[in-house]
């Protein structure tokens, strides 16, 4: 048997090694772990670059530059400015010319409102409360021949066809605003020499018959 001294040496030395060989093993794997950690966040980095923009083709530019949105905030603002966004400049006179005939009708009505309802107020307060006698001259001469019950239907014809004629201006208004986003959202529409409609006599599968078959072709 060997000394004591001398087994605890070796135990001592065979401890110290494997020791040291467990130490170098975990200085492998942590290095190796930091490597993977690296390696994660290159690769995050490199996830978090944005894809390169494809290029805008000729409608992609033409919808950019003519947006619907802005087209019709413009017409609803003042009738006919998005008629101009969207250069469409022959439109400008009918949008203004029914605005304009929807505005005279207005006038009209209200004027004649107004003199209708004064004259058949005067008229009443001259009757039953024997006043505003030295109104009369005032009335209108062509509605001095007239009653009170004449008056008060003209008056209230006349109230109705103004309400009738704010309506209308208010819906052609609204053509307008519509109009006008239409015509930007068409600014995209495909209207190239590549589109083309064509009749082909020859056979038809569908139909198992001869005929005219019509045919659209779009692109090459």
């Amino acid at each position: 048997m060997m000394p004591r001294p001398l087994l605890i040496i070796l135990f001592l030395l065979l401890f110290s090694g494997t020791s040291i060989s467990l130490l170098a093993q975990e200085e492998i794997i942590m290095k190796e772990k930091i490597k993977e950690k690296d390696k994660g966040k290159k690769s995050k980095v490199t996830d978090t670059i944005p894809p390169a923009k494809k290029p805008m083709n000729k409608y992609d530019s033409a919808f950019a530059a003519h947006q619907p949105k802005k087209a019709a905030i413009r017409s609803a603002l003042l009738p006919g400015l998005g008629q101009i966004y969207n250069k469409k400049y022959w439109k400008l006179p009918i949008v203004y010319g029914a605005l304009g005939i929807s505005g005279g009708i207005f006038f009209y009505n209200l004027k004649n409102y107004k003199d209708t309802r004064f004259a058949y107020k005067v008229k009443y307060n001259m009757r039953v409360l024997r006043t505003d006698s030295a109104l009369y001259s005032k009335i209108k001469p062509n509605l001095q021949p007239l009653g009170e019950e004449s008056l008060r239907f003209y008056r209230n014809q006349f109230r109705r066809d103004i309400d009738y004629s704010v309506l209308f201006m208010i819906l052609i208004w609204g053509l307008n605003v519509v109009d006008a986003a239409v015509d930007a959202h068409l600014k995209t529409f495909d209207v190239s020499p590549d589109l083309s409609l064509q009749f082909k006599p020859g056979y038809s599968e569908l139909a198992r018959t001869n005929g005219l078959s019509l045919i659209i072709k779009i692109g090459k």
